[in-house]
């Protein structure tokens, strides 16, 4: 885990510390858990270039991890990594 701050109202914090007490948890166990819920039901925006292009291969949607594997090696030098089809 990664410790960080957050600040939050007055009233929120005595609510929290309410919950806490009544649940027998922890604050940190009860923000965790609802951060995670809230992540869970967040909707993230695709690359503002994603479904634009086409890339002349019909396995992409079955190997998209193999060729994004083989991207990174590029981008740090390694291009003989990449098979072409």
């Amino acid at each position: 885990m990664v410790k960080t701050t957050v600040y939050l109202d007055a009233e929120v914090v005595l609510q929290l510390r309410q919950l806490a007490g009544t649940e027998g948890r922890s604050q940190a166990e009860l923000i965790r858990e609802a951060l995670a819920a809230y992540i869970s039901r967040a909707r993230f925006p695709l690359p503002s270039g994603a479904g634009r292009f086409r890339s002349g291969r019909g396995d992409v949607a079955g190997n998209w991890k193999s060729i994004l594997r083989a991207a990174g090696s590029i981008q740090n030098g390694f291009a003989g990594t990449l098979r072409r089809p």
